[in-house]
Formats: structure tokens, sequence, C-alpha cells
């Protein structure tokens, strides 16, 4: 009774003083994020419609995607009837500019370590590297992570283990950030659905300007037959500190491109565990680091051949008269 009434005097004498301090700091506190909130919401873009989607272009600094009919997909639960996908032909350009949709269930999540090295090169494909990292990626329209059992005519098989690799119609030049940091948010998204049984229509579209090789950007659409996934954005298929000539797929270094990274983007810099899973490298930094060891041993070899110390008579292999005469007669 005693501490109780202690501990009343105690509240009673400081209690206005306090009370108003706690009000001063929440209202500061929610102050704060009300204004952070409309910060957030202020560098949020939007389109309302996909038409003129191609008639997007991205300025460096701002966030690398925009939602398209305030986020919710052009899609319909009744089309999905049945489990396959529908991969569409590649156009005159040999560009894959029409897309592909796939109607998706659990059966299609798939086994990462059955994914092999791609040797596929899309329109718009030159490759380079920088501080050791590719900057362009083989970019899957219906993920390999989304496709387990579809074959390359879009049919579901049991037989096939793997989800899609290699597929001429499912592949376009993507840059890297693109792929690894934002596509795959929404990929998880869907994959995360799959996984919890539902049934989900999937269709991605790469965006190309008139006859450009390389796409501007990828439409992402998603709609699960309970609704409860549901999204629409288009990624802006760009790379920090790269420019791209997008008529041909060449880049050059800019450093003055800021691309920022959007929340939730993983990180495959080294193993980790992300959404519950065990992530590990992709398989486009695997390619890109067998690639990027190539091209370095390739480079090394013609420069030591070509230094002149290697000239030698007693460097037989690489002297200038036993190398012209094996060159002419086509002896290696």
């Amino acid at each position: 009774m005693g501490g109780k009434d202690s501990s009343k005097k105690n509240s009673n004498s400081s209690s206005e003083p306090s009370s108003s301090l706690q009000s001063s700091d929440h209202s500061s506190s929610h102050s704060d994020k009300h204004v952070a909130k409309k910060q957030a919401k202020a560098t949020e873009k939007h389109v309302q419609s996909d038409n003129k989607l191609d008639d997007l272009n991205y300025t460096s600094g701002e966030q690398a995607f925009t939602y398209v009919n305030n986020d919710h997909a052009n899609l319909k639960t009744t089309d999905w009837k049945y489990n396959h996908v529908i991969y569409s032909n590649l156009d005159n350009l040999n560009r894959t500019s029409a897309g592909n949709t796939a109607y998706l269930e659990s059966r299609n999540v798939a086994n990462d370590s059955l994914r092999s090295t791609q040797d596929v090169k899309p329109t718009g494909w030159h490759q380079k590297f920088i501080n050791r990292e590719a900057i362009i990626n083989r970019g899957h329209e219906i993920a390999y992570s989304l496709s387990k059992g579809i074959s390359v005519n879009g049919n579901y098989e049991p037989n096939l283990q793997s989800g899609d690799q290699n597929n001429l119609k499912n592949l376009f030049t993507q840059t890297a950030f693109s792929n690894q940091k934002v596509q795959t948010i929404y990929e998880s998204k869907v994959r995360d659905a799959l996984r919890a049984g539902k049934k989900v229509i999937y269709q991605v579209t790469p965006v190309f300007k008139g006859s450009d090789l390389m796409a501007h950007g990828v439409h992402l659409q998603a709609l699960s037959t309970d609704n409860t996934l549901n999204f629409n954005v288009y990624l802006y298929n760009v790379q920090p500190g790269v420019k791209f000539n997008y008529a041909d797929g060449t880049s050059k270094i800019d450093h003055n491109m800021n691309v920022p990274t959007p929340a939730g983007a993983p990180s495959f810099s080294e193993h980790r565990n992300y959404n519950g899973e065990h992530y590990h490298r992709h398989h486009y930094v695997r390619d890109a680091m067998i690639a990027g060891a190539a091209h370095h041993y390739i480079k090394r070899h013609y420069q030591r051949k070509y230094e002149r110390h290697y000239y030698h008579p007693y460097h037989r292999p690489y002297h200038r008269h036993y190398y012209g005469y094996h060159r002419r007669h086509h002896l290696f």
C-alpha cells in the first residue's frame, strides 16, 4: 500500500513534465515519419497506362522502376486455365519484344542447383566488365526459378526437373543491376506466392524503342487467382556508372549515372539467408565470372606472346620464325 501511494505521489509530482515531453517526442516522431512518407511518395513514379511505356526515359538519380496502373495488373484471374507458358515468337529483328505470359503453380518452383552455363547472345549483347563485374546479363522473362517442368514449347512436362535455360524466346539483354537488384524483388514475390500454394499469372515484356536492339526497360505484371498477389511495374534497363547506346547495346563508362538501389534488393556478394532461403550467387554472376576468367586468360596470352623477350630464339614456341611457319601451315 505504502509503495503504491509513494509511487502515486512521485507520478503526480512529475507527471506533467514527463507527459509533455513524451507528447512532444511522439508528435516529433510522428511528424518525422509523416515527412519521410511524403518524401518517399514524392519520389515514386507512376504511369496510368502500359500503352506508352516506350515513351519513358530514365533520369539519373531517379528510382529504377515505375508503377503502372497504380500497381494493379491488367490481367484476369479467369484466364488461368492450366499450367503452361506462352513463349512469343521473336520479331523481325530477332527481339523478344512481344513478351511471355506464364500460368504458374507450386510445382514450377525450380531447384537452383540444376542451372547450366548459358551461351545464348540476345540482340544488343556487348558484354563489358567493370571492376571485374559484368554489366549485362542474359535476362530471363520467365525466370528459371519459376519455370520448372516447362519445355521450350511452353508445355508442362513432369520429367523436366530444371527451369527454362538457353531459350531464345525467353532471353533479352538486361543490365546486371536491373536483373539482380530490381527484377529479382518481383520474382521473389511470385515465388513466395507459388510456395504458398497459389496459382499465378505472370507476364513479362521487354520494351524496345523503334528498331533498337537493346530494351530500354521491362514490364512486369503478376496476379494470383485469389488476388492476394497483384503488381504492375516497369523496370528501367539501366546500370550505375554506365551509359548505354540502346540502338546496338554498346556502352561507355559514365560516372554521372546514379541509380539508387531499391529497398529489398538482395546482395549476391556472399552466401546469405534471404527471405528464408539460402541464396548463392546467381547463375549469371557465375557465367560472368567464367567469361571474365576466359577473357583475362586470352588477353594475357596475347600480351605475353607479343612481348619482346618472347621473340628470343630460346623461347621457340613464340619465336617469330617458328610462329610464322606454324601459322602459315595452320599447325595451331
